[in-house]
């Protein structure tokens, strides 16, 4: 815990402070009502971009690859590769995809940051212990032989519902991204490559390729698997070529259907990318209006500086407008009201109340009703967003009525979300009932990130919404299932695992915020023990902080790491909502958000606090250091002026 002063914060600097966070957040509004905020990756991204246009023979962009260039230059490690977060340690496919871009671009191999890459990349086994994404770039590049890819067969689209490998028993995401690469798979396409450069040097000679299972793999389950790989490469040429042309078909016709126009399929890089490939290698012209509506969506990502750029894994405009709404609801104030009623507005015409995408596989016989993550994303809403947005909106028509009606939206929301509770209580992010864990067993997926399974922070955002909106677990079976899952999912710390933010603490204030939503007090077992687990790994200096490397296997408990403005935001809610807002604990926490506040109003942080893939890819959410310390500085000040310990809402 802090050993900094624990005196409350006079409430007059609390006002100053958040007026100066308000004002600035109100100044980042877009004009139509909206807020977006720069969503950030790894290394990986900006060099599948650059890699992307050189496999399409595109034109020569020289002033895009040098800002690219230094962006990736910017953020080599000091172990000479790439991480996967901010001073995070070495990643392999990380670190081959920066290398290879670079090279691409026109660095030297002998140049000294080059070298110190090389040199780390050899260390740890040269480019063949990359993983499986990336060997398939390898391979369309020609770097390595199409035999060292796990075989996924174009004709895996043609199989009946029932059959235990379906793309339907995969996310949403593994969904979009593999189709199209069956595909390029099946067509063993080749990379244009107009400059012919390669990267021989990163491979070990007569060192194995990709032959390991991934610490996730289960032995078994791996024999079965890689044995079934064997048979599929060697039948793989007897496929009837009629059966094979039927499946390629097929997929075309999913990416078709799905194209979701400037916001590309899937509204994520890396299916939007095999999609512009799938086309390029299908032999549709550049002007085509599928492949140019999908190249187009790709050049949406891009970030561009005057000295640096990067390409973006997707937008978050939903999510920023939603949480940034919450965050100025609680700041109060006619002009952030007003704003907020903008945001919501503009919000209201993206529920998606006609497209049954692909959720309805499992739910045929609910009606949509779910708001995505980016602009547009009809196939694939997300239950977390929806959650968050019908909060909103339920707590600006009861704190200031005049103006939209939002109560057929939020009752549309409430049925969807509903509808796709999975049979163990719990939500998931996309589909229900998405448990098919040995599907993580399969060669392809050795990122461990094929399913979307329940987990407590989603679950806890729908007990939220639900309990908000006035349900209670004693008359509502549904809720009460919920609870009792998010009581067997509890650490013996007492902590919540984050699946969507990093990480313990991040689940953790999501389900203190669920638990007081449906009347948990201070003194349940439950909260007491989640809120002893927040206040006992405090950093000094009052702030909170946790690594992305809490997502290991091994995780034997908190690590400390530096503090920083979300995470520190996030345990001073979790800390509120289980009714510890006047603990010493809290006023150290509201003391450091303060020091820590910028000149212009806000936060600013290095440190990746989104998950994306755990222990596979993370995710830097520019927005979360400017709306969640407002946030938390004005609840605590509010419930200080109502010298009151609950929070009246579900987040």
């Amino acid at each position: 815990m802090s050993d900094t002063a624990t005196v409350p914060p006079p409430i007059e600097g609390l006002d100053a402070a958040i007026g100066r966070a308000t004002e600035a957040l109100l100044g980042q509004q877009r004009a139509d009502g909206h807020w977006v905020f720069e969503l950030e990756a790894d290394a990986t991204i900006p060099s599948e971009y650059v890699l992307l246009r050189h496999h399409l023979g595109e034109p020569d962009d020289p002033a895009l690859e040098r800002r690219i260039g230094a962006y990736l230059r910017r953020i080599q490690g000091e172990h000479g590769g790439w991480p996967l977060f901010h001073d995070g340690a070495f990643d392999i496919s990380a670190s081959v995809k920066a290398y290879f871009c670079l090279r691409m671009i026109g660095d030297p191999a002998d140049a000294p940051h080059m070298a110190r890459a090389r040199s780390a990349i050899l260390a740890h086994g040269g480019a063949g212990q990359a993983n499986v994404f990336t060997r398939l770039l390898l391979a369309m590049y020609g770097q390595l032989s199409w035999a060292h890819v796990p075989t996924l067969p174009v004709e895996l689209i043609l199989l009946p519902r029932w059959f235990p490998i379906h793309l339907s028993r995969m996310s949403y995401w593994a969904r979009t991204v593999i189709v199209p690469l069956l595909v390029l798979a099946a067509l063993r396409v080749r990379a244009r490559n107009p400059r012919g450069i390669g990267i021989a040097e990163l491979f070990v000679a007569g060192a194995p390729i990709g032959q390991k299972l991934a610490p996730h793999q289960h032995r078994g389950w791996g024999i079965f698997f890689n044995g079934l790989d064997r048979v599929l490469k060697a039948v793989e040429p007897l496929w009837p070529r009629g059966l094979r042309r039927r499946a390629i078909d097929r997929c075309v016709a999913f990416v078709g259907e799905r194209l979701n126009g400037e916001d590309g399929l899937g509204a994520i890089y890396p299916a939007m990318a095999n999609a512009v490939m799938m086309y390029d290698a299908l032999g549709y012209a550049p002007e085509h209006p599928q492949r140019a509506l999908a190249r187009r969506s790709v050049e949406l990502l891009l970030v561009q500086r005057e000295d640096e750029a990067y390409c973006q894994p997707c937008v978050s405009p939903v999510w920023d407008t939603a949480l940034a709404s919450h965050a100025l609801m609680e700041a109060q104030g006619p002009a952030a009201v007003a704003a907020v009623r903008r945001g919501l507005d503009w919000l209201l015409p993206r529920q998606e109340l006609e497209v049954k995408g692909d959720w309805a596989e499992r739910r045929p016989d609910v009606r949509p009703g779910g708001w995505a993550f980016q602009y547009a994303n009809p196939h694939y809403p997300d239950l977390d967003d929806t959650a968050v947005v019908v909060m909103a909106m339920d707590r600006l028509r009861r704190e200031a009525p005049a103006g939209t009606a939002y109560e057929q939206p939020i009752a549309r929301g409430v049925e969807w979300i509903r509808g796709l509770q999975s049979g163990n209580g719990g939500w998931a992010a996309f589909d229900a009932d998405n448990v098919d864990h040995y599907l993580n067993n399969i060669p392809f997926a050795d990122h461990g990130a094929l399913l979307d399974p329940p987990t407590a922070d989603v679950t806890a955002r729908c007990i939220g919404m639900l309990a908000q909106l006035g349900a209670q677990p004693a008359n509502d079976r549904a809720l009460a299932a919920s609870i009792e899952y998010l009581a067997r999912e509890q650490m013996p710390d007492g902590s919540w695992f984050g699946r969507w933010g990093v990480n313990y603490i991040y689940g953790t204030w999501s389900v203190l915020c669920a638990l007081n939503a449906v009347g948990l007090d201070a003194d349940a077992p439950m909260v007491r023990k989640a809120a002893d687990w927040l206040v006992s790994i405090q950093n000094g200096d009052g702030g909170w902080g946790e690594d992305c490397t809490s997502y290991r296997l091994d995780y034997r408990g908190h690590e400390p790491a530096p503090s920083n403005a979300s995470q520190t935001a996030w345990a001073l809610l979790g800390l509120m909502a289980a009714g510890q807002a006047d603990h010493p604990a809290v006023a150290a926490g509201i003391a450091w958000l303060q020091r820590a506040q910028g000149a212009d109003g806000l936060w600013h942080q290095d440190a990746y606090t989104g998950g994306g893939f755990p222990r596979v890819f993370y995710l830097r959410y520019h927005g979360y250091a400017k709306y969640f310390p407002l946030w938390a500085l004005a609840r605590y000040r509010n419930l200080r002026r109502a010298n009151s310990r609950h929070v009246g809402h579900g987040l």
